[in-house]
């Protein structure tokens, strides 16, 4: 294993490759407001977070990633365009593999640049290539815009297609709610039972946090939902083959415009995609060798909304991601108290990128 001294020096030389691009250094403090973690990710992040409480300050994260600090900073006082570099500790919850460490340092770079995401998307990922050089990793890619344009597309309620887009990131989940609204699982019995009973019959004890009128909304939606109709079988037949897009580059995107003929709500995604492969060869990188994965990205963290990246160890599928990263528009949306700009960022683990200098 690679010294802590070995890992600082090596995510030195890293952080130089994006000083040489004119990024600006920024080091976010260690302890994070929980408040604005949570309202992003809900009650979720507890599961992957370290929570501690100041009497002053209130509930606080140790550091989950970088990201959100740097986009809150910029939004709040960030000139445009901008490119930002840093490195640290990250902290992260192991509650299942005690052989994944939940403390480690991270090299990162984020663009804020609104003049050509394309070309933003191809610059992080040619610059975390080319610190990825002599590695034994393969690079993937993939689109949650893809994805979150297909369910837009879906012939249902907006409260369905608003359930969906919340689990895209949970694909167990997901696939249970796009199987039961597609009719293709049963409703669970204590629901059937809840909407068979007249409104009058419905009471319960006042217990938790929820309000009677919390619950009445509650059931007047599920009562809404009870009466639209199923997605149809040929829209989830082609939701799951877009799902399965699992190709070099040039053969995901023919594939990606095949099924855009029968998904026409994919189409302005899918031309992002080719814009980004031309923009990837004009930086020199062999898109035709590119694997793209229409899922890829779905376990990641919530606020990638398009471009989505990671370079994985190709003779140790016990480790985590090398180096990966993503577009998050929607996340400058969301703190940048009504302002936004197109964002794409990606980050590094020099230690682990020791760690496998060392195994070859």
């Amino acid at each position: 294993m690679p010294t802590r001294s070995e890992t600082l020096a090596r995510a030195a030389s890293l952080r130089a490759i994006f000083d040489a691009q004119g990024a600006v250094l920024v080091e976010p403090p260690i302890l994070q407001p929980a408040d604005t973690l949570l309202d992003l990710y809900g009650e979720d992040i507890r599961a992957r977070a370290y929570v501690t409480s100041d009497a002053l300050r209130g509930e606080q994260m140790l550091r989950p990633d970088f990201t959100v600090p740097v986009v809150q900073m910029h939004m709040a006082h960030g000139a445009e365009p901008a490119r930002y570099t840093y490195s640290g500790e990250v902290f992260r919850r192991q509650e299942h593999d005690p052989n994944r460490a939940n403390e480690y340092i991270q090299v990162g770079f984020e663009v804020f640049d609104r003049a050509d995401p394309a070309a933003a998307d191809a610059e992080v990922f040619a610059l975390i290539a080319e610190a990825m050089q002599g590695l034994p990793v393969r690079p993937v890619t993939g689109d949650i815009g893809v994805l979150m344009a297909a369910v837009q597309g879906l012939d249902t309620s907006p409260a369905r297609k608003q359930a969906l887009m919340r689990h895209i990131w949970r694909p167990r989940r997901f696939r249970a709610l796009l199987d039961r609204y597609a009719g293709r699982t049963p409703v669970p019995a204590g629901r059937k039972a809840l909407l068979a009973k007249a409104e009058a019959e419905i009471s319960a004890p006042m217990v938790g946090l929820r309000s009677q009128a919390e619950i009445e909304a509650r059931v007047a939606a599920l009562r809404e939902d009870a009466k639209t109709a199923p997605i149809s079988a040929q829209q989830v037949d082609l939701f799951e083959a877009l799902l399965e897009v699992k190709e070099t580059l040039p053969n995901a995107l023919s594939r990606l415009r095949d099924l855009a003929v029968d998904m026409p709500a994919i189409g302005d995604a899918v031309a992002r995609v080719a814009a980004r492969a031309d923009a990837m060869r004009a930086r020199g990188i062999d898109t035709d060798a590119l694997l793209f994965e229409a899922s890829h990205g779905r376990s990641s963290m919530e606020y990638y909304d398009g471009f989505v990246f990671a370079f994985r160890a190709a003779s140790r599928p016990d480790l985590p991601s090398i180096a990966s990263g993503g577009r998050y528009d929607a996340l400058t949306r969301r703190l940048g108290q009504g302002d936004e700009i197109p964002a794409v960022g990606g980050v590094m683990r020099p230690g682990l990128m020791l760690e496998l200098e060392a195994g070859q």
